[in-house]
């Protein structure tokens, strides 16, 4: 089997290669733009066979410079931050490049699967179905989210998602985000703070009907989230946009205390002020519709909060990669 994997230096691209080489896929071209941060550690141990820089990717693919055929081309290369302003930046890499590889693919009857994002769900109004009846009127909160909904609706309105694969990930935490600076998961931002003994601090809530911390989010451990990447490559012949999250939201309280236990620590929790360039555009409860997963005959059980959070600590205990 031959894979492209773009955006495989990244935090979900690398722990997806981890998981094709434990199955005996090594023949693996790695597509990524490897800037100053720690991001190429994510490639060390890996079994790869190429690796390209992702400027010059399309021209090599279009020219048919790379050697085929491919089996699949797994899409995971994005600009992923949610506080990214540059929106020419977010739409030439998230949208017209997605685009441009999504045509090459189809024309090559080669099996394309991609990242979304459960940004483009905005505040949740709408519910979180992926069905695409539904996608059509999501409202995102940020220029991230927008970007992301685009190619979606691009997909979508072409009558092309029976042809291609997508993931709308949630809150993915786990190794090989290390690079990922500010947004890196919350855990592993505060993890030394609290094995030191300090407290965790948590955002106050500004909806009455959310006390503080108790926000929620759909958690997914990232070993859960490749394993059904890993899925649609085993069953090629289901395509369409899918949820990516466990299907239960858990409070940031929840987060805390679980940390806190797996460090065998009490726990103490400040709440904080949340930063106003923020608040109109933060999601206080996001929590995966699993039921198009299922009906495709995906029955993977998740990981509990609390059971990822000890397994992670191991890895940030140790600064270890997966």
């Amino acid at each position: 089997m031959r894979v492209i994997v773009t955006g495989g230096a990244g935090f979900i691209g690398s722990c997806l290669i981890h998981k094709l080489n434990k199955e005996g896929i090594n023949d693996i071209i790695v597509v990524d733009h490897l800037d100053e941060s720690l991001k190429w550690k994510n490639l060390v141990g890996k079994s790869i066979e190429d690796y390209i820089a992702k400027e010059k990717f399309l021209d090599a693919l279009e020219s048919a410079k790379l050697k085929a055929p491919f089996d699949f081309i797994i899409h995971m290369g994005a600009c992923s931050s949610t506080t990214e302003t540059d929106g020419e930046y977010l739409m030439e890499n998230n949208y017209l490049y997605s685009k441009r590889l999504a045509k090459w693919a189809l024309a090559k009857k080669v099996p394309f699967l991609y990242a979304s994002s459960a940004a483009t769900y905005g505040d949740g109004s709408l519910g979180y179905s992926d069905e695409d009846k539904v996608s059509e009127n999501l409202k995102p909160l940020n220029l991230y989210g927008y970007s992301k909904q685009l190619f979606d609706l691009w997909l979508i309105r072409n009558g092309l998602t029976s042809k291609v694969t997508g993931f709308k990930f949630f809150n993915v935490f786990g190794p090989n985000e290390y690079h990922k600076d500010n947004m890196r998961s919350v855990i592993a931002k505060v993890f030394e703070s609290v094995s030191r003994g300090e407290k965790m601090r948590l955002f106050r809530s500004y909806v009455s009907q959310y006390p503080d911390g108790e926000q929620k989010r759909d958690f997914i451990y990232v070993k859960d989230a490749v394993d059904i990447v890993y899925y649609f490559m085993e069953h090629p012949d289901k395509h369409g946009i899918f949820n990516v999250g466990t299907g239960n939201a858990r409070s940031w309280n929840d987060l805390a205390r679980g940390l806190f236990s797996a460090l065998g620590k009490p726990a103490q929790i400040e709440y904080i002020d949340m930063p106003g360039q923020i608040r109109d555009k933060y999601q206080y409860f996001t929590q995966a519709d699993l039921s198009k997963l299922r009906n495709a005959g995906c029955s993977k059980q998740f990981r509990t909060l609390e059971e990822a959070i000890v397994d992670y600590s191991g890895y940030l205990k140790n600064n270890s990669y997966l």
